[in-house]
């Protein structure tokens, strides 16, 4: 325990260090600034374990650039020097690396990661306490790397609260129970195209990764993790959390994937899973639209994955997507979706959040859908998670928790209807032109209820007023 605080104590005191530097301006920057020395500090740890595993091992950041050269030293350069060699060698030499289809696939990662990043520190002497700080976590031990892992997470908490609106964290409870129910297995491509920092995909790895039993298998687990993310930042906390996770080459695209055309994906594109919590709420460009077919053009990004979701799974191919209620009522070109989704997928299930799950970054009210590609959908099975006793909503200190999740889990393989789950058919559905915001019909009569109360009550107030009024206007005509 002493360990991990002072993990945290040191990521802490590296923020503070950086807030007296006049260059770096805000939370994105000060992270941002973070990320590109802490990967290159996992990446030359990842380059000593490949030199001990390899004789002839060459190195991908060149000497004199990795970090045992110039960083580890605590009495190392410093000052000026220190702030010349970062912006006029360093991050030059890194930007231009010369790479053609012969160089190491690692180089391509490390010079994507150094394309879009920038060095902000103005002050040479606080960059060297900086560093030092970082000096005194060690990525090439095991322990040092997991503990990396709630580091990492308090990073990404500080980058939501710096960060815009529909992006936001997924809580790891959440995704790790969406993972599990769609039980990725070794052999099988699994996709997040809207991958974030990488946290549904360090979940499929940790689930994959009990299935690996040899070399082969360890082989084919570094192939099969996809993700695609379109901002810098989230994309270089992605790979370098995959690197942590010895994924050597991680295959993550840095790019939009709503910017490629829909109809362009060939077979071998496909993939056999997607877990994924798209952006909600975002408002993409005409440029963007056009890349899917006219009846699903939407300027709501959300919608947008969903169709791409559609157009990317495999036949038989499994997935899970958090989306928000809006998907579920909304009309137009949601329900042309909807009409698409249910013929060609089996979207057999939909866990109904309460609210609050991803505050403190928004309160909009999220589902998770569960599907499978290749049959029309017969039935919805929904499914409410309930809050945990005494909690009105969930809240940033009352989180959603792991265990809350067995209630799912204990259903799932062997459902029927209680006070938490119900099933609609595919005809009540279509009588309800594609609405899928049905609710709880065990908890409808208790709304009913009071509802009903609520009217009696404002009748009687109203009655009351009206026979105040009567009385009023009585005076006032008979006085006159």
């Amino acid at each position: 325990m002493k360990q991990k605080m002072s993990i945290s104590a040191t990521i802490k005191a590296v923020q503070d260090i950086m807030r007296q530097d006049a260059g770096v301006d805000g939370d994105a920057q000060r992270i941002s600034q973070l990320v590109w020395m802490i990967f290159l500090k996992v990446f030359d740890a990842k380059e000593e374990e490949w030199e001990l595993m390899d004789d002839d091992y060459t190195p991908i950041i060149p000497e004199g650039l990795r970090w045992r050269d110039w960083a580890a030293d605590d009495e190392g350069i410093t000052g000026d020097e220190l702030l010349d060699f970062v912006n006029n060698k360093l991050f030059k030499e890194l930007k231009e690396m010369k790479l053609d289809e012969n160089s190491n696939p690692k180089a391509f990662i490390v010079k994507a990661v150094f394309e879009d990043s920038y060095n902000y520190m103005k002050s040479g002497t606080l960059m060297r306490q900086v560093i030092n700080k970082l000096n005194e976590i060690d990525f090439t031990t095991q322990k040092d790397r997991h503990l990396f892992n709630d580091i990492y997470e308090s990073i990404l908490r500080d980058l939501q609260s710096a960060g815009n609106a529909g992006e936001y964290y997924t809580p790891r409870p959440v995704t790790q129970f969406m993972v599990d129910m769609v039980n990725p297995q070794l052999g099988e491509k699994v996709l997040d195209f809207a991958c974030g920092t990488g946290g549904f995909l360090v979940c499929a790895l940790e689930h994959l990764k009990k299935q690996v039993k040899n070399i082969e298998d360890e082989k084919t687990l570094q192939e099969t993790i996809l993700g695609i993310e379109k901002k810098p930042l989230p994309y270089m906390l992605a790979v370098t959390n995959l690197i942590l996770h010895d994924i050597d080459v991680p295959k993550i695209r840095h790019d939009n994937s709503l910017a490629r055309n829909v109809r362009d994906y060939k077979p071998v594109d496909k993939v056999d899973i997607i877990v994924t919590n798209p952006p909600f709420g975002g408002i993409e460009e005409d440029g963007i639209l056009v890349n899917f077919p006219q009846q699903f053009q939407t300027k709501e990004t959300a919608d947008l994955f969903m169709v791409l979701l559609m157009y990317l799974l495999k036949d038989n191919g499994r997935a899970a997507i958090v989306l928000p209620d809006g998907f579920l009522f909304g009309e137009g070109v949601k329900t042309t979706i909807k009409e698409k989704l249910l013929e060609e997928f089996n979207l057999h299930t939909i866990v109904r959040l309460p609210n609050g799950v991803f505050a403190p970054y928004t309160d909009i009210n999220t589902n998770l859908l569960f599907l499978e590609k290749g049959k029309p959908t017969k039935e919805i099975w929904f499914f409410e998670h309930p809050l945990p006793e005494g909690y009105k909503k969930y809240t940033k200190t009352k989180p959603i928790r792991h265990e809350e999740f067995e209630l799912e889990k204990q259903w799932w393989n062997n459902r029927e209807e209680n006070q938490y789950a119900w099933k609609v058919s595919i005809e009540e559905i279509k009588s309800r032109n594609y609405n899928l915001d049905i609710k709880n019909p065990d908890k409808q009569t208790e709304e009913f209820v009071l509802s009903t109360d609520e009217l009696i009550d404002r009748i009687d107030k109203n009655l009351e007023k009206s026979k105040n009024l009567l009385h009023e206007l009585k005076g006032v005509l008979n006085n006159g």
